[in-house]
């Protein structure tokens, strides 16, 4: 640690952001000096981004809080190809519509973690779409094709990988690669952006725009200065303690958006994290001091979940709002320890048809996100987890209609002691 002087780059080694760099070393020289701007670029795949990305958005945090420029680059303009990188089937192509649908949606989650402005280290978001979309192929091959080696290219793991296995891989997903890499020139000569950041399985395409932004300035300049060179930064792919890859839960992804999972479930996912994952996640996804973060290594027990509190607090706070991780310890401690159901449960509301018809108990169990399947619901059943209003439910075609209220406001569904949600009554 003693060998970096930058407060960014002993960040990313002390937390645990540092798995491949092309010149750690430089990029510490370069951070010790005022403005270094770097970027990361997010697809527009989805409306929202969940939980595997936020070691990303962390990264610009780190930087911005170490004095230097975050750069987050919305992919318009590469989403229409798609991202080969650790996929072993082509990906659907998207519409336009639904690419612009997504790319809005994404926008305010960066907000809560980093500050835009006009300030010398204030954020800026830019599109690629704004330079690609206008790119003209001839030019573009003329321009920049000898600079990309199909060597290396066939050589990363992504594409080697999908070829050795006789998976199909189009041309079109081929040319994603030079995209980033034109990507990271541009922004290079747009925003003087030196580091590019991102996943482990972004490592070839982050190689392939730093060697780009070489060779072109030697070839227009005969050099490239020291104070000029550009440089690629991964961090590992988060795995929990027992190898679950972050963000993947039985019941889906963990959405960062709240429309598609709610503060309460959010707090919940970092709440029921694993023991050995509660001091690691705070050094990563928390703006906690190492010294304290230490105190909590060797906590076992109860001592233990009360850090889990913590840690859900702190992370639901940064995403959220401190009312918001508040609200959630609440219904929670209500919910678990008082038996009651808190306000802040998942909710499911039937229709007029289906308090008049009724409705599958066990499909309402799915659509609250509780089981995924009629399956996993009777294994459930035979344990006796699967609860209606803290009473086991014994019945498979057991149905609830408007007469299962009688009276009350909500009926509490719940499998086991950790999830729970709400049913509510036609409005």
């Amino acid at each position: 640690m003693d060998q970096y002087k930058s407060e960014f780059v002993r960040s990313l080694v002390s937390r645990g952001y540092h798995y491949q760099a092309t010149d750690l070393e430089g990029i510490d020289r370069a951070a010790q000096k005022s403005g270094l701007n770097a970027y990361i670029g997010f697809d527009c795949t989805a409306p929202s981004l969940h939980v595997g990305s936020l070691v990303q958005i962390m990264l610009l945090r780190r930087l911005q809080q170490a004095g230097g420029r975050p750069i987050v680059l919305l992919g318009g303009g590469t989403t229409k190809i798609g991202d080969p990188s650790d996929k072993d089937k082509s990906r659907p192509v998207l519409t336009e519509e639904q690419i612009t649908a997504n790319k809005d949606s994404l926008k305010g989650v960066f907000s809560k973690f980093l500050k835009f402005g006009d300030g010398p280290t204030d954020a800026i978001m830019v599109d690629n779409a704004d330079w690609l979309e206008g790119l003209g192929y001839i030019e573009f091959l003329r321009d920049y094709g000898r600079f990309f080696s199909i060597n290396r290219m066939i050589a990363l793991e992504s594409v080697k990988r999908r070829l050795d296995r006789e998976q199909e891989m189009t041309f079109l997903e081929f040319n994603y690669m030079l995209l980033q890499a034109y990507d990271f020139l541009e922004l290079n000569q747009r925003y003087g952006c030196r580091l590019q950041m991102g996943g482990s399985d972004q490592w070839g395409n982050i190689v392939n725009g730093r060697e780009l932004i070489h060779k072109y300035k030697v070839e227009q300049t005969g050099e490239e200065p020291e104070a000029e060179k550009a440089f690629g930064f991964t961090a590992p792919l988060i795995t929990t303690a027992s190898g679950t890859k972050m963000g993947k839960t039985a019941n889906g992804a963990v959405w960062l958006n709240a429309d598609q999972r709610s503060p309460y479930e959010y707090w919940q996912f970092w709440r029921n994290c694993e023991d050995a994952d509660v001091a690691r996640f705070m050094r990563l996804f928390t703006d906690f001091p190492l010294g304290e973060i230490a105190k909590y290594e060797a906590l076992e027990g109860a001592d233990i979940n009360s850090a889990k509190i913590v840690l859900a607090n702190a992370c639901t706070t940064l995403l959220h709002g401190e009312n918001a991780a508040k609200s959630a310890q609440e219904t929670a401690h209500a919910t678990f320890a008082k038996g009651q159901a808190g306000g802040d449960l998942p909710k499911v509301q039937l229709s007029a048809e289906e308090m008049r018809d009724g409705v599958s108990l066990i499909a309402l169990f799915k659509r609250a996100g509780l089981v995924v399947s009629r399956g996993e619901a009777k294994r459930h059943i035979k344990a006796g987890a699967l609860k209606l209003n803290d009473q086991a439910v014994t019945d498979m075609q057991a149905s609830i209609s408007a007469g299962d209220f009688s009276g009350q406001d909500s009926l509490k569904l719940s499998v086991g002691k950790k999830k729970h949600a709400l049913l509510l009554p036609a409005a």
